[in-house]
């Protein structure tokens, strides 16, 4: 974790922080390292590996690392987009990029916030780049990663319950509302860098 569990109050809490990352994290950790004890080859392969490639691994693992491997790629990433020290908009080339793609900058917020609200059930809201560079707006179930289907993750928002109920409780538009306050969009606008 890049920062103290309560860098970013008062937009999302020390506690459910404290609990989404030793708890939650922590459990997609263990059950993949779990799920990859017999693997040792697997096991020392990176995540940007493994989970573009799960329909060919055995059927034994295949749903563990999907899914627990998926959820560590996923917290991980997401703990890199969020800062206590943020500015609210992004720059530069990203800011003209997301205006071409989507309208404007504020459109593509729009877009984002729809599809984090709009997800049924478990999941993310992502922004992607593919090559060309294509930037999209999707949303994934569970803990599947944009890297699964050959896309590169610049914004991700995580809609598991787990990331807002305790002090949203079901109010999920509230937490994306307030999610915007802490974007990292330097750490974005690098990984756009670096994608694009």
């Amino acid at each position: 974790m890049p920062y103290a569990y309560d860098a970013l109050e008062p937009h999302i809490d020390a506690r459910t922080m404290e609990i989404h990352h030793t708890k939650h994290h922590q459990a997609y950790i263990d059950k993949l390292n779990d799920a990859l004890a017999g693997y040792p080859t697997l096991a020392a392969k990176p995540l940007t590996e493994l989970l573009p490639a799960t329909e060919t691994l055995p059927e034994d693992i295949r749903a563990a690392v999907r899914n627990h491997g998926g959820g560590h790629y996923n917290h991980s990433f997401f703990w890199t987009l969020m800062t206590s020290s943020g500015r609210s908009e992004p720059q530069g080339e990203l800011a003209g990029a997301l205006s071409q793609a989507f309208g404007s900058v504020d459109k593509f917020k729009e877009d984002f916030s729809n599809a984090a609200a709009k997800h049924f059930g478990s999941g993310w809201a992502w922004l992607t780049v593919k090559p060309g560079p294509i930037l999209e707006v999707i949303s994934l179930p569970n803990q599947d990663a944009p890297i699964m289907s050959g896309r590169r993750p610049l914004l991700g928002l995580d809609i598991w319950e787990h990331a807002y109920y305790l002090k949203y409780q079901n109010k999920r538009l509230d937490y994306i509302a307030a999610w915007w306050n802490v974007v990292n969009w330097p750490e974005v606008e690098k990984y756009y860098e670096l994608y694009k």
